[in-house]
């Protein structure tokens, strides 16, 4: 049982890491790319980084509990894997209804960003940005730059460098319909490109919040057990 519970300790442990990490990835990478979203709360890294180390901190505690073979601490410990547990389970739900709301917060906010392109260094940046990673031009495919004064002087029926498929292409002068592969730019839109890539992370996040959500109650049932072992034993040896 104290075998168990160390071993859990340990992924615990790990996990809280990885929170950490992902909030910290998610501040560096992903913030000026979610500034494209209407719906986007620049506190999210930070309450991830928060409750990564909260985590490391409990992991670290129940380690010591678990190996010193402290009774009432491991009691303790239990109610905070409890706790624990339902914060994560919020999480979970969180990640599945917040997923429609990026998606959405997506939709207006690229238009919003397209059109102050020229004006908005942070925006033009996080488009960009956008455009090259995923590999995508425009809101709904390449032709909506055309539309919009994306650059000064204005040229003919263009698109921002960001969208070519190979540096320096030629994206003046686009024709109307193309082939994807004779086109030198990207041809899809971003919108299509993000809400697969959030449908796919989102859910991911949200699956494995649930998994270690009822994990934390595994943890807090053998650190009960193994509390009530510790304090049977240490009672009969009393009398």
């Amino acid at each position: 049982m104290k075998l168990l519970l160390t071993i859990f300790n340990v992924v615990f442990w790990l996990s809280g890491i990885a929170v950490l990490t992902v909030g910290i990835w998610t501040q560096l990478e992903l913030q000026q790319y979610m500034k494209l979203s209407a719906v986007y709360y620049e506190a999210t890294p930070y309450v991830l980084i928060a409750v990564g180390g909260v985590i490391i901190l409990v992991g670290s505690f129940g380690c010591c509990c678990t190996l010193k073979g402290y009774g009432r601490l491991l009691y303790l410990y239990a109610m905070i894997l409890i706790l624990v547990f339902m914060v994560e389970l919020s999480v979970a739900i969180c990640a599945f209804v917040y997923r429609q709301k990026v998606e959405s917060g997506f939709d207006n906010g690229l238009d919003e960003a397209m059109d102050r392109y020229r004006t908005d260094s942070d925006l033009k940046t996080a488009v960009d940005g956008l455009q090259t990673r995923l590999q995508c031009c425009g809101r709904n495919s390449y032709k909506d730059w055309f539309d919009i004064d994306w650059s000064e002087p204005r040229e003919r029926r263009s698109v921002p460098p960001s969208c070519c498929k190979k540096p320096n292409c030629a994206n003046t002068d686009l024709p109307d319909s193309s082939s994807n592969d004779t086109l030198p730019v990207y041809a899809d839109g971003c919108i299509m490109k993000v809400t697969k890539f959030v449908d796919s992370n989102f859910l991911l996040i949200g699956g494995v919040a649930i998994g270690f959500a009822f994990l934390q109650l595994f943890g807090a049932l053998l650190s009960c057990c193994l509390g009530k072992h510790i304090n049977k034993h240490a009672y009969e040896e009393m009398a």
